[in-house]
């Protein structure tokens, strides 16, 4: 028996391995196949996987402006000639980096400790977007201040947690058919594919085109206009062959079943993009990579939040404050469910014959308190990251693996400017990936009844077209909702004469909700 057996025995036998059910524990519920070395590096995959939230949601958040201001009948609207206005970004920036690190390590340890699942928590992409540049807009040029947008993101956690703790989270995510959950789940998978073969956190392999709205790009960074178009050079760009190298090395590891194989292609790639004088460095002699640089050598840092902790303004007059308060609402619960759902699904955790899974009460309450804190903080919505697939890939089942992710935030809050440093073709192959290993379940939707099939096809295209789990998610209940109704009414008119040829080979979604499969399983709170 080597060391790491006799640490994993260990552990399983002490009260933490109970805890959170390990394999060999004696917990009346075991995680099968559940080790403690093997939630050790789930968790560290996982973190490295989403560390480029920690850069990316602060660049997102800062353009919003943050509690910066300006002269703007000097300056003008956008006060990008007022140098004192451009210092201010420069901390809200730092600020954003700090409050990242903080919100994800306790989001992540308390959905461990609390829900036992490995499923990570941060900053949602996506939702800071719409928060930057829709609610707050451009360096305060939308129609509510950041103050204000951070008051309806903390209403938003405290209606979250009140619809949590009263089971209507949870019965509306029941209510979702099990062919669209499913859906969900794959198309999650292509959503993260297409994220990793992009520029942005990917190798870059698609780009944007004014045409068709997407080529086959993979040209050098200096080579795209200002709208992510290749101008020349297509398929020439070092950083893409690298992370295409990077795809193919983690293939192969997998193919021979080599542990840790997600995780040593991300650190392969990462060590190699690193030194300057190379074509696929990530740090070009560039104003941008001469600053990402000079924060890299840094390697040890932290920086204390100054502008934008418990930063609220709580009017609650306007109108457009409650248009940003309902869409978080609607968005964030859909993307959140969808993502938890599928990722439950993916560990196998879901219990089949109530659509549930397990820990799914505390999981909803602890998204809902982290919605909350990070407000306080001056975030957008925290929610669950797609990326936990790369974790449960490499073998995490409970919630140790987020523990771990939780913990690397804490040491990239001293850390961070080497944990903002993986390029995104280091980290892209990684998600193209794990987004395949997501599309097995696609053998399970019911495909031989159109009233299943259709709307569970459109959300699995809707998630990645649409760029959001949420509005696929939408598109395929209100898909469903609409064709199996219309069949509904005409069997009642009809008296059950006129009914599709295959009527019988339906999901029972009806049968379901009405014959105890869902009634048996109200939240016991």
């Amino acid at each position: 028996m080597s060391w790491v057996d006799k640490l994993n025995a260990y552990v399983a036998r002490s009260a933490v391995g109970r805890w959170f059910r390990l394999e060999g524990s004696g917990a009346p519920v075991e995680r099968t196949g559940s080790k403690f070395s093997i939630e050790l590096r789930a968790g560290l995959t996982i973190f490295i996987a989403m560390s480029y939230i920690i850069s990316t949601n602060a660049l997102i958040l800062t353009d919003s402006g943050g509690t910066c201001d300006c002269d703007r009948e000097e300056f003008g609207a956008t006060c990008e000639n007022d140098p004192a206005y451009t210092t201010c970004l420069q901390r809200m920036k730092l600020d954003m980096i700090t409050a990242t690190c903080a919100i994800s390590c306790m989001a992540c340890i308390l959905m461990g400790v609390l829900a036992n699942l490995p499923i990570a928590l941060a900053p949602g992409m996506g939702l800071n977007a719409y928060f930057a540049y829709t609610v707050v807009g451009f360096h305060g040029t939308g129609k509510i201040s950041y103050e204000n947008a951070l008051a309806a993101v903390c209403i938003e956690g405290i209606i979250f947690f009140v619809l949590s703790v009263l089971g209507i989270r949870q019965w509306f995510a029941r209510l979702i058919p099990a062919s669209l959950k499913t859906a969900t789940g794959t198309g999650i998978g292509i959503y993260l594919a297409f994220i990793g073969l992009q520029s942005s956190a990917g190798i870059g392999l698609i780009t944007a085109n004014s045409s068709t709205l997407v080529e086959l790009g993979g040209c050098p960074p200096e080579f795209r206009d200002e709208n992510n178009v290749c101008t020349a050079h297509h398929m020439e760009g070092g950083p893409m062959w690298l992370g295409v190298l990077g795809l193919m090395l983690v293939g192969t590891m997998l193919l021979y079943r080599l542990k840790g194989a997600i995780l040593i292609g991300i650190l392969f790639i990462a060590i190699i993009s690193w030194p300057r004088p190379t074509p696929v460095t990530y740090f070009p002699y560039t104003q941008a990579g001469d600053e990402a640089f000079a924060f890299f050598k840094k390697v040890v840092t932290f920086h204390p939040i100054k502008d934008t902790l418990a930063r609220f303004h709580w009017d609650l007059t306007t109108g457009d404050f409650w248009i940003a308060l309902i869409t978080f609402l609607y968005v964030d619960i859909l993307d959140c469910t969808g993502t938890m759902f599928s990722m439950a699904k993916f560990g196998g955790y879901m219990d089949e014959r109530t659509q549930d899974f397990e820990g799914s009460s505390m999981a909803f309450l602890v998204d809902s308190v982290s919605i909350t804190i990070g407000s306080v903080f001056g975030s957008s919505p925290v929610t669950a990251f797609i990326e936990s697939g790369a974790g449960i890939a490499e073998g995490g089942r409970t919630g140790i693996t987020t523990i771990v992710t939780g913990i690397m935030f804490f040491i990239a809050l001293f850390f961070a400017p080497i944990f903002a440093s993986f390029p995104p073709w280091a980290t892209g192959p990684a998600l193209i990936v794990v987004g395949s290993m997501m599309m097995q379940g696609v053998t399970q939707i019911n495909w031989h009844y159109v009233g299943d099939a259709l709307p569970a096809f459109i959300t699995i295209i809707l998630i990645p077209f649409g760029y959001s789990i949420g509005y696929g998610l939408i598109a395929g209940i209100g898909s469903f909702v609409f064709i199996n109704t219309l069949v509904f009414i005409i069997l009642k008119l009809s008296r059950g004469r006129i009914a599709p040829p295959n009527f019988d080979e339906r999901d029972d979604w009806i049968g379901f909700v009405t014959q105890g499969g869902l009634k048996q399983n109200i939240p016991s709170w």
